[in-house]
């Protein structure tokens, strides 16, 4: 019994690592005093957009642009207006978006840079309704 238990729990272990490592997330890049990460931060945030279906498949990270970079953001280059949301699959850079342009085009946006995801399944395509 100790044995199958011992298996199971390896197996699940590896199933969630490997899960990770194919991992995407989408950063955003935020700077104080930015009024358009102002009024994303209003009108969606973070807890929302990663309760959420996008979220679900690519979970946001926030970076500050004043701050030293990550270090595996570090190869993520041209970063010049905020908010800039980088859609990052495996430490390489998938797609961007730059700037805010309200809750609905965002969403609609982000759609399209989640299709470019490797095995993307499109599980995360919702309807925004204002």
């Amino acid at each position: 019994m100790q044995l199958i238990t011992k298996t199971l729990i390896t197996a699940l272990f590896l199933s969630l690592m490997s899960l990770s490592v194919s991992a995407a997330s989408l950063v955003m890049f935020d700077r104080k005093g930015c009024p358009w990460c102002a009024k994303w931060h209003a009108e969606i945030g973070v807890e929302a957009y990663n309760a959420g279906p996008e979220g679900r498949a690519a979970p946001l990270r926030v970076i500050d642009v004043a701050s030293p970079r990550p270090k595996d953001l570090k190869s993520i280059g041209g970063v010049v207006g905020t908010p800039t949301f980088v859609l990052v699959e495996n430490g390489r850079e998938i797609d961007r978006m730059v700037g805010y342009p309200g809750k609905q085009v965002f969403f609609g946006k982000v759609q399209l840079m989640l299709d470019k995801l490797s095995g993307a399944d499109k599980q995360y395509k919702t309807i925004i309704v204002q």
